[in-house]
């Protein structure tokens, strides 16, 4: 996938908010809700939770994202 930017909504505990992700890191954040075998917004409230204050949401997950990836290729 290519292309810029992309805004989607996503309810965490509740309450709705905006995230811009790049496409490829939306497909890789469904990706990985769904082997974990949970809702995309599950997912990115957890992420949310664990992040630190002066870090956005947006930063979190594409961190999240590339850590996942990481300890993945690492068990390969």
């Amino acid at each position: 996938m290519t292309g810029g930017p992309v805004k989607h909504s996503l309810t965490l505990r509740g309450h709705r908010t905006s995230v811009t992700l790049e496409p490829d890191f939306w497909q890789a954040l469904r990706d990985i809700a769904t082997s974990k075998d949970i809702p995309i917004n599950v997912l990115a409230a957890q992420i949310d939770e664990s992040r630190e204050a002066d870090i956005g949401l947006a930063s979190a997950i594409r961190v999240y994202v590339l850590r996942h990836y990481r300890a993945a290729s690492h068990h390969s």
